[in-house]
């Protein structure tokens, strides 16, 4: 059945009676999608969609994961106990024959407290400079701690000791000991404690 157009100027005006009737002012949501129409184009590219979502396109992308370094297993320093309370820990071999008793051997070391307070040392601390001691291997000369750290040692070996007072300076006669009226005090001033050497051996004579 054919429909006929009414002519424009034959319709009646809308009216809220009229069921034709049409709000002339489109609904508030209508509003907010047409202003969001208009704020966007109607197709936005995808990446910035996904910024727009609040998606990372960094983790669209899988991520190839660095080859693992080969582990190696940590150097472990093994303490030596001996029977007179010293521990000694290998530092450095060294090489060559090694120091026996009775030697008389040339030596740099820092002496220290257990909580690391330095007391002396034959190394300046501030240039590097050092002024290295010669002691015999030998009880009655040097500290029995001491000497029981240096036998046993070969030329360019490091060593570090914790030399308790009882084979440590039991009287002031006892080498290595500072020649300078300050260091010499601030030694003789730690006798009765336990003290760290860290010694290094530099030549058999």
């Amino acid at each position: 059945m054919e429909t006929l157009s009414v002519p424009s100027f034959l319709q009646l005006p809308c009216s809220p009676k009229n069921p034709r009737y049409v709000d002339k002012e489109p609904p508030k949501n209508a509003v907010a999608a047409k202003n969001l129409h208009e704020r966007f184009p109607k197709r936005l590219p995808r990446r910035l969609l996904l910024q727009f979502m609040g998606f990372c396109p960094i983790l669209s992308h899988p991520v190839l994961a660095a080859p693992m370094p080969e582990m190696k297993e940590p150097e472990v320093i093994r303490t030596l106990k001996l029977p007179s309370g010293v521990r000694i820990q290998e530092i450095v071999e060294g090489q060559g024959p090694a120091a026996t008793k009775g030697d008389l051997v040339e030596i740099n070391y820092v002496c220290r407290r257990t909580n690391g307070y330095f007391v002396h040392s034959t190394v300046d601390q501030f240039n590097g400079e050092s002024t290295p001691v010669i002691l015999p291997l030998d009880e009655n000369q040097i500290i029995k701690g001491l000497e029981e750290v240096l036998v046993g040692m070969r030329i360019g070996g490091k060593r570090r000791a914790l030399i308790p007072p009882s084979v440590g300076y039991t009287n002031e006669s006892l080498q290595p000991i500072p020649e300078e009226f300050g260091p010499r005090r601030s030694l003789l001033s730690h006798v009765n404690e336990p003290l760290i050497f860290e010694v290094q051996l530099l030549k058999l004579l």
